[in-house]
């Protein structure tokens, strides 16, 4: 464990400092180049599959009231909308016809990637009894991850100055990282079916006992619930007591869950469903909860990234089929520095 400039105490269990004391990676290290040849030594067939929904789904904003579908509309040339826009408008010799667009996106709506900077928690970093809010290897909201105001303990704002978003810990550095190498899939489907079941430890290992199915550190790890595919069922009419009711979801709460997500080494969960946790999680048992415990376990302690509403559908099919459960997994995200988010069009190759 380094010593960092920005922390005295580490969250219990976390990676903290492992890394180096000025890590943003987390455990995107243990994603090396052994690790990308034993995915691409996956590769027998060289088909490939697209991962990500059209990033109009789920549709509307009733998944979230703070996440809107994308507005795709022109750029403008002289004032005038610059989609089919001839040329000869402006040159009467050009013979071209030229379409131009561009997007309001918000980042987390469709498929997507949590970085580092999306979730972090209250912590005493300095052992002086006082929390602050901090995200993973102690980076400060307010400095190091900056919004247009900071807010105090009891909810006050103070407005900032300089530039905003994720100063540290940005989803850049994924981009830059590449993000490839050997996935794992559990079909959690396949044995639970649309029943709704919250997945802890021991239904967890039924799953890879059954299925013979063996995580590794530096393992980038998929989970098909099913979600995904009834969103696209539903064609941007997301049933939303249907879609939580019927498919699974990880139990964030079960401790012995955790604690296999921190043994395996695994670089990130990925899963076809809204926040591969179940959403809301159980109710807390002590004074003080994270209401995202598995968010709280994985991107504030330990840096695995978490990886929500991918497509999952027919890569887990065809490896069912095939009797197969691992591939090579190509995931980078936008490399747009300052987001905590980003859309991916993941693809994978079996």
């Amino acid at each position: 464990m380094s010593q960092s400039p920005r922390w005295t105490r580490r969250p219990p269990g976390s990676t903290w400092g492992d890394f180096g004391p000025d890590d943003e990676l987390g455990r995107l290290n243990l994603l090396t180049k052994e690790k990308v040849l034993q995915g691409i030594a996956e590769v027998k067939e060289g088909r490939t599959f697209c991962l990500s929904l059209p990033l109009d789904y789920p549709g509307g904003a009733v998944l979230n009231p703070r996440r809107h579908p994308p507005e795709l509309r022109p750029t403008l040339r002289h004032g005038k909308p610059n989609m089919t826009y001839p040329l000869r408008c402006d040159d009467p010799t050009a013979l071209d016809v030229i379409c131009d667009d561009q997007v309001l996106l918000t980042l987390q709506y469709s498929t997507q990637w949590d970085s580092l900077a999306h979730v972090g928690q209250m912590f005493d970093v300095d052992g002086d009894g006082k929390p602050e809010d901090v995200f993973y290897n102690g980076f400060r909201a307010g400095s190091d991850i900056v919004g247009p105001v900071v807010y105090g303990a009891q909810g006050q704002q103070t407005p900032t100055t300089g530039p905003q978003g994720a100063r540290r810990l940005g989803v850049e550095n994924m981009a830059a990282s590449c993000i490839q190498g050997r996935a794992v899939m559990i079909d959690l489907e396949a044995h639970y079916g649309r029943s709704g079941t919250i997945i802890g430890y021991s239904e967890l290992m039924a799953v890879l006992e059954k299925d013979r199915v063996v995580v590794e550190q530096g393992d980038l790890v998929c989970l098909r619930t099913g979600f995904a595919q009834l969103l696209l069922d539903m064609n941007r009419q997301p049933d939303v007591e249907r879609l939580f009711k019927t498919t699974s979801a990880l139990d964030g709460r079960d401790a012995r869950l955790q604690q296999w997500i921190t043994d395996t080494g695994l670089v990130a969960l990925i899963a076809d469903n809204y926040a591969v946790e179940c959403h809301p999680a159980r109710p807390c048992t002590e004074d003080f909860c994270a209401t995202l415990p598995l968010h709280a376990h994985c991107l504030f302690r330990l840096g695995v990234y978490l990886g929500e509403m991918w497509y999952l559908t027919e890569l887990a099919d065809w490896l069912r089929t095939h009797g197969r459960s691992r591939f090579l997994l190509t995931a980078p995200p936008l490399r747009l520095p300052g987001a905590v988010g980003s859309p991916a069009t993941p693809v994978a190759t079996v």
